[in-house]
């Protein structure tokens, strides 16, 4: 039993007149009929075809009959492809006139069920939705009265990490990313006020024209500070630019400005570096401004991201020779291809880390990696990578170098989540009974004894 609704007799309209229009007997009087009745409202029309059935003198129309085992009446030019011809034309042939009607009718019966496959869509759209809820609903609790509550002793245990893998809901995201990027530096938001100040009063300078430099900044020339402050401003405009929050007059224009810019004063010797601003506006999408300064101040210092955001053209290498060695664990065949077509690693992962995969995933993938990665650090960013690679691993396989390279830094969009988790679970970060942690130090080694001829892995 399936009630039609004013949707479907709508797109029955629609897909009749098409229709119609293919099978025309004259395209002329169609197209006038169509032009005249599109001035005329459905009762007028509903009208004239009761009045014409009423006619004494004129025997029932093949189509009365087939309105009769209709479910509704058909309007507009929808119902052209049931009427007979006008006088002055020849009349339709039988044959026609029955095909016309079962092609009609197999349209009325394709827009049921179409209306009802998209009915149980978004049923089970709607059921999916409300146990996502009720599952984050629950997920708060635990952590708000649990793990939060005694973050020292539950944090690593096996049922936070496998609510971690889950995602951190959103409510709570901020503050368990602060308590696991830690707080080593020391930073406080006094400081985070005094660099502000002096980031301002650097923009000020610069505005002005002034010359005069801190003595802090001793052995930085004031061209090097305003292209950096300059490349903040460029960077801002194309963070995250569908959100429209962090633009020229967004609401968070100000806030990421001010921790990209007391930054720079923090961290003279590093600077601005493009992609810090991804990692900014994700943290400040999740915590009060001074907490976002400190947990970004904290996450760059980190080994990894240090070694990318100072250019350390050795200590990239060797991350990416320490990926190649999971690579080739994990993913041979494809590992072979990419040595095949000389795809390396830095085409593709540079952007991935420098952005914490921020700007290269959706926002709210992103910060599921970012939950994982504030679990198990620098090790995580490269398992995702493989995971990524392990999830496309056909489609690349077909690929040569220049359509893998723009595949790699241009993701799908519509990348779906649990899929690429469940990818990365299959990657297993242990090679000939090192892992990720060895694997790197060992190369690390071997990039210092390498004069010396006694490489470290070959043991």
């Amino acid at each position: 039993i399936f009630a039609v609704s004013p949707r479907l007799e709508r797109n029955g309209a629609i897909s009749a007149h098409h229709l119609t229009n293919k099978m025309t007997w004259d395209g002329s009087y169609l197209g006038s009929a169509t032009r005249e009745n599109a001035q005329k409202d459905s009762k007028k029309i509903q009208k004239e075809y009761e009045d014409k059935a009423g006619r004494p003198s004129k025997p029932p129309s093949p189509k009365q009959n087939v309105r009769k085992n209709l479910d509704f009446e058909p309007l507009s030019t929808t119902a052209l492809i049931l009427e007979d011809r006008p006088a002055n034309l020849p009349a339709k042939p039988a044959e026609e006139a029955q095909k016309h009607r079962q092609q009609y009718e197999e349209m009325v019966v394709q827009a049921k069920k179409r209306e009802l496959k998209e009915a149980q869509r978004r049923k089970k759209q709607l059921e999916e939705r409300c146990r996502v809820e009720e599952s984050i609903g629950n997920a708060v609790l635990t952590w708000n009265n649990e793990i939060l509550p005694n973050w020292e002793t539950m944090w690593c245990s096996r049922k936070v990490r496998d609510l971690w893998w889950q995602g951190i809901p959103p409510s709570v995201r901020g503050k368990v990313w602060s308590l696991a990027i830690g707080n080593e530096l020391n930073i406080t938001h006094e400081l985070f006020d005094i660099c502000l100040a002096r980031a301002k009063e650097r923009w000020r300078s610069l505005s002005t024209g002034g010359s005069e430099l801190e003595n802090e900044d001793a052995g930085f020339s004031a061209a090097d500070r305003e292209a950096s402050l300059e490349l903040i401003k460029l960077d801002i405009s194309r963070t995250f630019p569908n959100l429209c929050i962090f633009q020229q007059g967004g609401p968070y224009h100000d806030m990421l400005h001010s921790i990209l810019g007391a930054y720079t004063c923090y961290r003279p010797d590093v600077g601005y570096v493009q992609g810090m601003s991804f990692i900014a506006a994700v943290l400040i999408l999740n915590l009060d401004t001074a907490d976002a300064f400190i947990a970004f101040s904290n996450l760059l210092n980190k080994p990894c991201q240090m070694a990318f955001f100072r250019v350390d053209h050795g200590l990239m290498l060797t991350y990416f020779a320490a990926f190649e060695v999971f690579f080739e664990e994990n993913l041979p065949k494809l590992f072979a291809h990419f040595k095949k077509n000389n795809l390396t690693p830095d085409i593709y992962l540079i952007d991935w880390i420098f952005t914490l995969y921020s700007k290269s995933l959706p926002l709210d993938l992103a910060c599921r990696i970012w939950d994982v990665f504030c679990r198990d650090g620098e090790e995580f960013l490269f398992r995702t990578a493989l995971g990524i690679l392990k999830l496309f691993e056909d489609i690349l396989t077909k690929m040569d170098f220049i359509h893998m390279a723009q595949f790699l830094t241009r993701l799908p969009e519509d990348l779906p989540a649990e899929e690429l988790f469940a990818s990365i679970a299959t990657i297993q970060m242990q090679s000939r009974n090192k892992k990720w942690a060895q694997v790197l130090t060992a190369l690390q080694k071997d990039s210092r004894e390498m004069e010396k001829g006694s490489p470290a892995l070959r043991h």
